[in-house]
């Protein structure tokens, strides 16, 4: 490095080769230490730490005895081997220190408000408020320094694929695109409203239109949505579009450069961890639902839900409290638990109060154990066929009859053959217990998936050290709303429906399925996306179909419908979200982990104080009047 008055080399670069040279530091004092007299710093930047020392007949002393830790300062030394017994393994630089002649204050410090080189139990609010000393800290630091070094490496990979990058407007119009719109107030245009992007979805579409054939960009995005540890009101994407291709070229682009940055960064923090191998593996919607209960299926977990509805209807079945939501429209969904039917009872009560708490009845369970008993139950299926339990048990096994193996509250209101059809369907094995959830089909789903990842927890069987991914393919066009009974669009309102305009004129719209897609990874969605609607008759027909008239689609779509009008590529793409994905290599659960700077839960900057109040000039010339209405006043009791 070429020597200034500031560093001849950074507080990471000395190396025990290094021994004997003088040489220039800067950074910041993390930590101060004064064993008899002689002093001990530890000088911090950002790219590592150097132990200094100061001897106790140094001049220096003096010149250092109303220093603080975080100020920043200057030394200049000699690089030393450290003695024999004091190394630090786990600093690069903990061979050696270097021993100060000279020390200058830069710029000296007040008293932190919480600790910077130690983990304290800081509340967020104080961290967000200074979040310039919480950067300082080496988890928040390295973190932001993984989000800078991941987007570098897209870039390099998407630009590798024949993308090229573009920038969008920041300064649009409003779209429904699935949350409410930062507005932001026109000056010049009294009234009228300008919109942040919640994505750059039009945009992305009419440079297709245009002919560049590959889009991307890190695109920020901005929805008005309420807070919680993984969604921010301002996020970044990973937004790409391609011309002329189906749906597995995106598959098959995207699989490279993501999976490509995960096996890139997922030993940053020392540990490697295993990235599915493209082509990553393919579930339709429906089918995700119904094995997982979720639409981003954490695919660790090793329980699958199957459907045993058929089983609860039969006539030798008499519990009556599935049967009647059954006789309603109704499902049953079972969870397989491997191997913990001889937990203590106590596992299983737990598992009721909690899902109680979520709502539901409880959790029902059977658990199944043979031991003791003559034959496996394989030996009593036969070509096929299940031959008549009761007598085969009577003749081979009159100790010990096959409804004895299960137990649990909901056993005995199974016949045995309902039983043993149980174990067939869900591959039910010896020492295994299986769990019920009975409601309507949403909301068995949803308990069900909720109920696989607390039963997994509690087995301690998710597995770790991996990213898995998956495409979850095939999603509704439409849905129902529950409270007006309106069809409405269930995702991306710009994705071409499966059956084009044939689909749109002659089926259900419930049964119609899309052209959309979303990338899960260990849980989370990373991505959403789909081909597009480039027709614009097929699109004043899926949007009639939600309720949107054609003058709606020309005031809110008007740009982009005439311009398909003058000949549109078949084209697709979606958008990964950056945020996610350090989240995820980063093992943070928190999306405020990852991000340099960022407001709170409630949306607050607290160290630059916004939102905030605006001028009266502002207001007038932006043509507004607050008006926050009156408090109600209660009547006197």
């Amino acid at each position: 490095m070429n020597k200034n008055k500031y560093r001849s080399h950074t507080c990471g670069a000395l190396r025990l080769s290094d021994e004997g040279q003088i040489v220039t530091l800067s950074g910041w004092i993390a930590r101060m230490r004064d064993h008899g007299g002689v002093v001990f710093i530890d000088l911090r930047d950002t790219y590592g730490v150097t132990q200094c020392v100061v001897d106790q007949d140094s001049p220096v002393l003096k010149e250092i005895e109303n220093w603080r830790v975080e100020s920043v300062v200057t030394l200049e030394g000699k690089v030393k081997k450290r003695a024999d017994g004091t190394a630090n393994a786990k600093l690069p630089t903990g061979e050696i220190e270097v021993y100060i002649t000279k020390a200058t204050l830069q710029s000296g410090a007040e008293v932190v408000p919480f600790q910077i080189a130690e983990p304290d139990q800081t509340g967020e609010d104080i961290r967000l408020k200074y979040r310039y000393l919480d950067l300082r800290r080496e988890g928040m630091h390295s973190r932001v320094r993984l989000r800078n070094n991941m987007i570098a490496s897209l870039r390099r990979r998407m630009w590798d694929q024949g993308f090229q990058e573009f920038n969008t407007p920041l300064l649009t119009a409003s779209s429904p695109e699935g949350a409410r719109d930062y507005l932001v107030p026109s000056r010049l245009h009294p009234g009228k409203f300008y919109a942040l992007p919640q994505a750059p979805q039009q945009f992305k579409q009419l440079l297709m239109v245009s002919g560049f054939d590959r889009y991307f960009q890190i695109a920020p995005c901005f929805r008005d949505e309420d807070g919680r540890a993984d969604r921010l009101a301002e996020f970044y994407q990973l937004d790409m579009e391609m011309s002329f291709i189906e749906q597995g070229d995106i598959f098959h682009v995207m699989e490279q450069v993501i999976g490509g940055t995960f096996e890139e960064f997922s030993g940053w923090q020392g540990t490697k961890h295993a990235v599915t191998p493209a082509p990553w593996p393919h579930l339709t919607w429906d089918e995700a639902m119904m094995k997982y209960g979720s639409d981003k299926p954490d695919l660790r977990n090793p329980l699958v839900i199957c459907d045993v509805t058929e089983i609860f209807k039969r006539d030798d079945v008499t519990f009556n409290a599935f049967k009647s939501v059954i006789a309603s429209g109704g499902v049953v969904r079972a969870i397989r638990a491997p191997q913990v039917g001889d937990k203590p009872r106590s596992f299983f009560d737990k598992l009721n109060d909690w899902a109680r708490g979520e709502g539901a009845p409880g959790l029902g369970y059977i658990t199944f154990d043979t031991k003791g008993m003559a034959l496996e139950v394989s030996e009593i299926i036969s070509d096929g066929r299940v031959v008549n339990v009761e007598s085969f048990y009577y003749e081979y096994s009159k100790e010990k009859t096959f409804k004895e193996a299960f137990k649990g509250p909901i056993a005995k209101f199974l016949s045995e053959e309902a039983l043993l059809e149980l174990t067939k369907v869900s591959s039910l094995e010896d020492g295994d217990a299986i769990f019920f959830v009975c409601d309507k089909p949403a909301k068995a789903a949803s308990m069900a998936g909720k109920a696989r990842t607390k039963i997994c927890d509690d087995m301690g069987a998710l597995q770790t050290g991996q990213f898995k991914f998956c495409w979850i393919v095939d999603f509704p066009m439409y849905e129902m709303d529950e409270k007006t009974g309106k069809v409405d669009f269930s995702h991306n309102p710009f994705s071409m429906p499966q059956g084009g305009l044939d689909a749109l004129n002659g089926s259900d719209p419930l049964q119609i399925k899309a052209f959309q897609y979303d990338c899960v990874c260990n849980g989370f969605e990373l991505c959403s996306g789909g081909i597009r609607n480039h027709r614009p008759d097929v699109m004043e027909k899926a949007f009639a179909i939600a309720g949107y008239p054609r003058e709606v689609l020309e005031k809110k779509f008007g740009g982009m419908l005439n311009a398909f009008q003058y000949g549109a590529p078949p084209h697709g793409g979606c958008a990964f979200g950056i945020d996610r994905m350090v989240m995820i290599l980063a093992n943070e659960p928190n999306l405020r982990e990852v991000y340099a700077f960022v407001m709170n839960g409630a949306y607050e900057d607290q160290m630059m104080g916004s939102p905030s109040e605006a001028s009266e000039q502002q207001l007038k010339d932006l043509h507004l009047k607050i008006d926050l209405g009156k408090p109600k006043i209660q009547a006197a009791s």
